[in-house]
């Protein structure tokens, strides 16, 4: 999927997004929550993968400015060594999406060609008819693994 805005990025269902991370040696996964979601709602816990979740806030609560080192702090956090595809989650897609399409933007401008996925329901997953997250779709939905920070 693209906006047409800088390169394409494309998305994954949340049960596609922990294949790859099994299958695909150099894949990662970036959570761009906020901490307080990661301390309150919980993580994927990529233990069994052997992998280690990488989390940076797209956001910075309370005001959710956009964090403008965020591409940089992407790059920092994964050690310079950016294999991808790189899969990034939020809480419900959105977020995770604009993320990815800021670190497959600044990966080209660097001259480097890499897959940027968004994980598509995100860690909660959509509103159910009275507006809460948690079961209609989602990562923690779906079974997968995760835990309390």
């Amino acid at each position: 999927m693209t906006l047409g805005l800088g390169p394409a990025v494309g998305e994954v269902n949340p049960a596609d997004a922990w294949e790859l991370l099994k299958t695909e040696p150099g894949a990662q996964l970036i959570d761009v929550r906020t901490a307080a979601e990661w301390s309150f709602v919980g993580v994927p816990d990529l233990t069994d993968l052997g992998k280690t979740l990488c989390c940076v806030e797209w956001a910075q609560y309370p005001d959710m400015s956009k964090n403008p080192r965020f591409a940089a702090q992407v790059i920092d956090e994964l050690e310079g060594e950016v294999f991808g595809p790189l899969l990034f989650i939020c809480r419900s897609g959105a977020r995770s999406l604009r993320a990815a399409e800021a670190v497959s933007e600044a990966m080209s401008a660097a001259g480097k060609e890499l897959v940027c996925l968004n994980v598509a329901e995100g860690f909660e997953g959509d509103l159910d008819p009275q507006s809460h997250r948690g079961a209609v779709n989602g990562w923690k939905t779906r079974g997968l693994a995760w835990r309390q920070s």
